[in-house]
């Protein structure tokens, strides 16, 4: 009888270690392809972001498809369809809409937190909305062309590139533009002008190195060139606010 209960617990025993040995292979075989598949997941992120067609033509067509519906699809596609046809005035006049927006937006908010709310500036709206389309539609229009000649690629590299040189030389250029811009337009005089450089120009600069460089990294990383430009002042419409 001791003989047999030695056999029944030597059974017991090994069958037990062969469950905990198949565990434990279960357990690193199921490891293992979670492994497998999160490797496998910048692949498929890639090849999913390289079979969407971004150019104006796919979306104009994605667009068109739901344009018998109405609404917003031919919108979408008219809009698309003057971006084609007329890429600089299409893109003055959004900068146009998206700054006078971006102004209406922030002098509400001023109107709202202030005890004594002024009444609307329609004469600096008005200077934005013609900053927004005599300059600024215009250059950017012809720097993100210019950016994408230089460096028509996408990647990190070519982006940081973009990034580099819009911060040292476009930046830095419409930042003093745009102020002078405002301060001719309110009838300020050369030496003001000048004052008014020296006293708001650093601080804007510095400004914008923290918020623009996540910005651009955005624009030329992801979005179409074709679509850029209004990508990119929307920014400024959202960082007004």
């Amino acid at each position: 009888m001791s003989g047999t209960a030695f056999l029944r617990g030597g059974c017991r025993s090994f069958v037990s270690r062969r469950k905990t040995l198949s565990d434990v292979i279960g357990s690193e075989t199921v490891v293992t392809q979670t492994v497998r598949r999160y490797r496998r997941l910048p692949q498929l992120v890639r090849r999913f972001r390289d079979s969407i067609d971004t150019s104006p033509r796919a979306f104009s067509a994605s667009a068109a498809k739901r344009k018998e519906g109405g609404g917003c699809g031919g919108l979408v596609a008219w809009y698309l369809g003057m971006v084609k046809r007329q890429p600089v005035l299409t893109k003055s006049v959004t900068c146009s809409l998206i700054y006078t927006a971006a102004d209406l937006s922030s002098q509400t908010i001023a109107r709202t937190v202030s005890d004594e709310p002024p009444p609307y500036d329609l004469f600096r709206t008005l200077r934005m909305a013609s900053y927004g389309m005599v300059l600024l539609g215009p250059t950017l229009h012809m720097w993100f062309g210019l950016m994408s000649s230089l460096c028509p690629k996408q990647d990190l590299v070519s982006t940081f590139k973009k990034m580099a040189m819009g911060q040292a030389i476009y930046g830095r250029i419409m930042t003093i533009v745009f102020f002078s811009f405002n301060a001719a337009a309110q009838g300020e005089n050369s030496a003001e002008i000048t004052a008014r450089l020296k006293r708001d120009l650093v601080p804007a600069l510095f400004n914008g190195v923290m918020y623009w460089p996540v910005c651009d990294f955005i624009t030329f990383r992801f979005t179409p060139l074709h679509l850029q430009v209004c990508y990119n002042v929307n920014q400024f419409e959202r960082a007004s606010c």
